[in-house]
């Protein structure tokens, strides 16, 4: 793991984030990676070529990043302690992502985030994030957003201390048409809205979720949307 530290004003400090990161998601770090290997094969692997650069925006403990077969990996997290999860050939980048990415403009093929939307601070933090997005792919390059619906989840969504935006998949369509991204998919259900905190459920069940979208309507809370610039 390489890394590349730019600081700027975050919502919570490195050591809360990582306070809070601990707290959350520790003792569901094996189930997560299982959950993750399903959902890189079976889905995502679908949207992004074997060859591509890749940049995981709020990696978290990088169960997407680590489990994705690419060409180049970056991941971004405010937490210092996101470093320890990732693997050796992921160039780690420690920064606030509104603030400008330590990274050359149209350099990366894809730009993924899942579950980090919602935490950051105010809407001119996500409306920053998104510009820097833009800047840093290349022509055809593509965001693919995943991240609770509020409309769907409902109270549950302030569940979460560190949740601050409300989003939809229309807020997030809308957003990214104005900083200049076409929507090449726009699902208002897609994934449940946490594994945290859940019974866990049997890894054939999940590919069979992702195979039939029929289910995402009926279980699904969060939205997945694709942008190309």
């Amino acid at each position: 793991m390489k890394s590349l530290i730019a600081m700027s004003a975050p919502s919570h400090s490195p050591n809360e984030l990582e306070d809070i990161y601990r707290s959350r998601f520790d003792e569901h770090i094996a189930y997560r990676n299982r959950v993750w290997q399903v959902l890189t094969a079976k889905f995502f692997s679908k949207l992004i070529a074997p060859d591509a650069e890749i940049l995981d925006l709020g990696c978290g403990y990088g169960e997407f990043i680590n489990n994705i077969r690419c060409g180049k990996r970056f991941a971004m997290d405010m937490n210092p302690g996101a470093s320890k999860h990732l693997e050796s050939d992921v160039t780690f980048i420690e920064q606030d992502c509104s603030a400008e990415w330590k990274l050359p403009e149209e350099s990366l093929d894809v730009v993924f985030t899942s579950n980090f939307f919602e935490h950051l601070p105010t809407k001119k933090a996500f409306w920053d994030t998104l510009g820097q997005a833009h800047r840093c792919l290349k022509k055809n390059g593509k965001i693919i957003a995943v991240g609770p619906n509020v409309r769907l989840v409902g109270g549950a969504y302030w569940n979460f201390w560190d949740h601050h935006l409300p989003l939809t998949e229309e807020t997030v369509t809308e957003a990214l048409r104005l900083q200049g991204f076409a929507i090449e998919k726009s699902v208002a259900a897609f994934l449940p809205y946490t594994m945290v905190n859940k019974r866990s459920v049997p890894m054939s069940l999940i590919s069979l979720y992702l195979k039939m979208p029929i289910f995402w309507r009926l279980f699904g809370k969060q939205f997945l949307v694709v942008g190309r610039k």
